[in-house]
């Protein structure tokens, strides 16, 4: 298990898991750098244009995720806060794979820890 006070995600048997601030009706569907949540952990902040109303918002994010991390959309899938800002999406896959894949991601678009 990955250390959230260094990243943003943690790895499972299953693959990844992944703790993501989202905002909705914003002006682009971008990544907005890295925070840090109320118990100190990493947190990948994003934002998309959709509104949130009946999933769209999700389904943007996971949309733009997946071209980012270059994955299937079907690996993706929100596991906590269909209704909420803060997300916990799972990532499925190889974990290490996938750990390797999202730091180089990190590093390459100078997302600092």
């Amino acid at each position: 298990m990955s250390d959230p006070r260094v990243s943003f995600f943690d790895k499972t048997p299953t693959g990844l898991v992944a703790r993501i601030r989202l905002t909705p009706s914003g002006r682009a569907d971008a990544v907005d750098g890295l925070a840090r949540d109320a118990e100190d952990r990493l947190i990948l902040k994003a934002s998309v244009t959709k509104a949130p109303e009946n999933g769209k918002a999700n389904q943007a994010l996971i949309r733009m995720l997946a071209k980012e991390w270059k994955l299937a959309k079907s690996a993706l899938e929100v596991l906590q806060g269909q209704t909420n800002r803060n997300k916990v999406l799972s990532v499925a896959g190889d974990a290490d794979e996938l750990a390797a894949r999202l730091e180089l991601w990190t590093a390459k678009k100078g997302l600092a820890s």
